[in-house]
């Protein structure tokens, strides 16, 4: 523990204050709040609380900078755009400990890595274009789509992967023309405000404002007549007040909201050779990740081996301070989402569910750390299976017939992500295609990329992020006909 209390005071990161991001200037706020380490609870910082005046301003520098920004070339912006991954690229070290600092996660493993992809998708968008089609082109008339861009576009990120969800949205909101002004997670303001003051190096005043502060900034945002687009990663219930908030003035919305993902063992699967992969979909950011399986269907002819072997692995596995070489799944991030899991681990006992790894929570532990749990063929109509735990416990359930298993796959009013594994790739892909989800592996899982779509079905969210698709979601269609 002195190696990472050493390691800690020597983060110069933490020497310098915080400060929002607006009209390409650092601006102090009038009040701060304390950032919270959650492998600790300890203030590891104090972050900018902006008042409303600030967001105004914001947004108006959003405004002014939009006019010059969309005027560029898509190559001028590009350059860019590049310019900025390679400024995240100099000061990575910083952000992934500073990931690591507000976040929770592993800083060797997940903080990393969502750092590392964070700047790769950042340089790739850069890359990509949404080249014009011609519908039509005859001796007498041609007909053009074009894709024009928005406006301001208003960014609110979840604390959870507040690096790489806040750059998923950055880079195609400026690539194709749009400004923005992003408000991270009161829980994980410092990344952002961090790569918000990187941006203030290489992008011109205006483009990309950062401001932190309490959800009422974000309802100020999603109320605000001069934003032309919301994209919010949140939860369902926030998602659903952001839709009915940005109706004033038709605003276009995009939202990857909650899932209850499920993953389904078919039949005679190797299955000992995916188990450690199932394990890290599941508990993998301490299953804080709205694509984790929360929901693992096993045939009846092997549930119970399976399960002995899955808790085996798991039980090798250590919860700790995310700073610890040793630590393979960090603390829950927050005490509000800790408090739900403290609730729903009580209702697993008080039903006497079978608990073969976990279940019980020390809490006079300083962290907000929740034990790896596996919860054993609980009742399908349990809290466990119907709700979405967004923590590290995971219910086991078996079932005997294909039919059977996809009606109670299919039964959840979320549809975000699934995945179906089996000794067969085509009797899996059959399955695959009667889950009612925007994303569903086979033999694979948690495959991302820059061209590939994501988004949810139900109430898992609208629109999608990635992709073609995802490009054009920050675009108006814009349509020219000519007659010759």
């Amino acid at each position: 523990m002195n190696s990472i209390n050493t390691f800690i005071s020597g983060i110069e990161v933490l020497d310098q204050p915080f400060k929002l991001s607006i009209n390409g200037k650092l601006v102090n706020a009038q009040s701060h709040f304390d950032v919270l380490n959650p492998a600790t609870n300890t203030v590891i910082a104090q972050a900018p609380s902006a008042s409303s005046e600030q967001m105004e301003e914001a947004i108006d520098a959003a405004i002014k900078a939009f006019g010059p920004w969309s005027a560029k070339t898509w190559e001028q912006r590009s350059t860019y755009i590049q310019d900025f991954a390679d400024a995240l690229e100099a000061r990575k070290d910083e952000l992934i400990t500073l990931l690591c600092l507000e976040q929770g996660k592993p800083r060797h493993s997940m903080a990393t890595s969502e750092v590392d992809a964070a700047i790769y998708w950042v340089r790739e968008v850069s890359k990509r274009t949404l080249p014009v089609k011609i519908i039509e082109d005859t001796d007498q008339h041609v007909v053009e789509v074009h894709h024009t861009p928005l406006g301001v576009v208003g960014a609110i990120t979840p604390w959870n992967f507040p690096v790489l969800l806040g750059l998923w949205k950055v880079a195609p909101c400026l690539i194709t023309g749009n400004t923005m002004v992003l408000k991270p997670s009161p829980y994980t303001p410092l990344t952002s405000l961090f790569f918000g003051e990187i941006a203030q190096q290489v992008l011109p005043a205006g483009v990309l404002n950062v401001i932190s502060g309490g959800n009422e900034l974000g309802q100020q945002m999603t109320e605000h007549p001069a934003l032309s687009k919301i994209s919010f990663t949140g939860s369902t219930e926030t998602g659903k007040r952001i839709m009915a908030s940005g109706a004033s003035n038709l605003k276009r919305i995009t939202l990857e909201l909650g899932g209850n993902d499920a993953a389904v063992v078919l039949p005679n699967t190797d299955w000992e050779t995916i188990i450690p992969t199932l394990f890290w979909a599941a508990f993998g950011n301490s299953g804080q990740w709205c694509i984790a399986v929360k929901r693992l269907y096993v045939h009846a002819s092997i549930h119970e081996q399976f399960v002995a072997a899955f808790v085996e692995y798991a039980r090798g596995k250590v919860v700790g301070d995310g700073l610890d070489p040793s630590t393979d799944l960090g603390p829950i991030q927050n005490r509000m989402q800790y408090n739900k899991l403290l609730d729903l681990f009580a209702d697993v006992h008080s039903n006497g569910y079978k608990v073969p790894l976990g279940g019980h929570i020390d809490e006079s532990l300083a962290g907000n750390f929740i034990p790896i749990t596996i919860v054993d063929n609980p009742p399908e109509n349990s809290r466990i299976v119907q709700e979405e735990p967004f923590g590290p416990i995971l219910p086991i359930l078996s079932y005997n017939d294909i039919n059977e298993v996809i009606a109670r796959v299919n039964a959840s009013p979320y549809g975000l992500a699934s995945s179906v594994w089996g000794p067969d790739r085509q009797s899996a892909i059959a399955v695959a295609k009667r889950l009612e989800a925007g994303t569903v592996w086979v033999n694979e899982i948690h495959i991302h990329g820059i061209d590939i779509p994501f988004g949810g079905h139900k109430l898992s969210g609208m629109g999608v992020e990635n992709g073609e698709e995802g490009l054009a979601g920050f675009t108006n269609t814009k349509t020219y006909m000519f007659h010759k």
